[in-house]
């Protein structure tokens, strides 16, 4: 299981740092498109259908290297508190009943809209440039593919951990500010409540009681 893991969050963060790069065409394409329509009054025809596609495609294909790293949103106020065996087994409950099944009719539902739009190599109606999106359609089923894989080893984190009572983290990565911050501060996790729940969830019992021993003193 370990091996799979290791080999899903490589796959995972090779894509979303590969496609992370879109965002630089697409900064570029909407700030040529500010240029030209309010500097010369010479509005270009493909803009708009250069940002969509870009952010969609970066949006897609970020979303297993996003879940390999607990980054998406979680409503973690009841979550956080609990031991890391009882998070597991509701994990794991929750992607066999709604995780799996998404993603399955995302991949059926996005090859039914790809190989529809390839057989007629489909072009943009949004705009008179009539910029193909037949591949962009194709970008549905490799980001489900791509959750399909990393959502398997999620569960093999969530096996290893109902049988060790840890996580199985991912490797070291991008870390936001707040995490940066909070090791040079050499506070331990928990002091932001931002922070991800796998991180801080075992220290906030802990940290309960040494404030309640400190406003005793």
């Amino acid at each position: 299981m370990l091996v799979y893991i290791a080999f899903a969050d490589r796959l995972s963060a090779w894509f979303g740092k590969a496609f992370a790069w879109l965002i630089l065409v697409m900064a570029v394409g909407v700030g040529y498109e500010v240029l030209v329509r309010y500097g010369f009054n010479s509005p270009t025809d493909w803009a708009f259908d250069l940002s969509y596609i870009m952010y969609g495609t970066l949006f897609m294909m970020g979303g297993a290297y996003t879940l390999s790293r607990g980054g998406h949103v979680r409503g973690d106020f009841i979550y956080r508190l609990w031991q890391p065996r009882t998070q597991a087994r509701v994990e794991l409950v929750l992607y066999f009943l709604f995780f799996f099944p998404g993603v399955l009719a995302l991949i059926v539902a996005g090859w039914k809209y790809a190989e529809r739009s390839w057989r007629y190599l489909e072009v943009s109606v949004n705009s008179p440039a009539g910029i193909p999106i037949f591949q962009f359609k194709t970008v549905v089923v490799a980001a489900g593919i791509l959750l399909l894989i990393q959502g398997i080893a999620q569960v093999f984190r969530c096996v290893i951990c109902i049988r060790t009572g840890e996580w199985v983290l991912a490797a070291e990565d991008i870390e936001e500010t707040e995490v940066q911050l909070r090791r040079e501060a050499a506070l331990e996790p928990g002091h932001f409540a931002t922070g991800t729940a796998r991180e801080d969830g075992h220290h906030v019992q802990e940290e309960i009681e040494e404030l309640t021993k400190e406003q005793r003193s």
